[in-house]
């Protein structure tokens, strides 16, 4: 049996008792949102209501991250694939061509939105298959991506909104689950991910592109 060294066995035991925690929170977070999702209140929501839940769990989800040291260490320190990982969730993107195809979206937030978000999904599983973080290469690599990645939920989000105020029939599948979790659950997430990447990433630049 191989040694191992027990303070390396200690850490990497704490680092996989935190992820098990935020996985778990995260579900909770996903379990408590369904269930406000089942219950139709969210339909009744008209701009700028859903905005602001958006907005408002997002700063959430952000300062959580940043004013909980034990979060803030781990979000810090985890290996990075498992936080862009979560962004695979945004093959999403293709349930938005489906419903568009249905006429249960419009073509300008399912059609740019969806092909936004598959492509950014793509760019993440090729990320996590091929790179790391690591040296100049892997830190642009995933620095760039994160940008791109959080313009494209940025247009979605504006388009949303746009479209909730001038065509709110249009958008109502978005008030209905199972989309409606997008609003109280995924998007905060992904946003949220991209701002604290972003920090991460500032934090660890590579040396000479300081």
């Amino acid at each position: 049996m191989a040694w191992e060294h027990p303070t390396l066995h200690a850490m990497t035991s704490h680092e996989g008792s935190r992820t098990t925690t935020v996985v778990l929170a995260v579900l909770a977070w996903l379990v408590a949102a369904t269930a406000l999702g089942a219950t139709g209140v969210l339909r009744a929501l008209r701009p700028p209501a859903p905005q602001v839940v958006l907005l408002g769990l997002t700063v959430l989800a952000v300062v959580l991250g940043l004013a909980r040291p034990t979060l803030r260490s781990w979000l810090m320190t985890v290996d990075e694939r498992l936080l862009v990982g979560f962004h695979l969730t945004r093959f999403v993107g293709v349930y938005f061509l489906v419903l568009y195809g249905r006429g249960e979206l419009p073509f300008d937030f399912a059609v740019p939105g969806g092909w936004g978000d598959i492509a950014v999904a793509t760019l993440a599983l090729g990320l996590i298959v091929g790179w790391r973080a690591t040296g100049v290469g892997g830190w642009w690599a995933y620095s760039i991506w994160n940008v791109l990645g959080l313009i494209d939920i940025a247009f979605v989000v504006a388009t949303a909104a746009r479209l909730a105020l001038t065509a709110p029939d249009s958008m109502q599948a978005l008030l209905r689950l199972p989309l409606n979790l997008l609003l109280t659950w995924l998007v905060p997430i992904l946003i949220a991910s991209h701002v604290l990447l972003g920090i991460r990433f500032a934090r660890r630049r590579p040396a000479g592109r300081r």
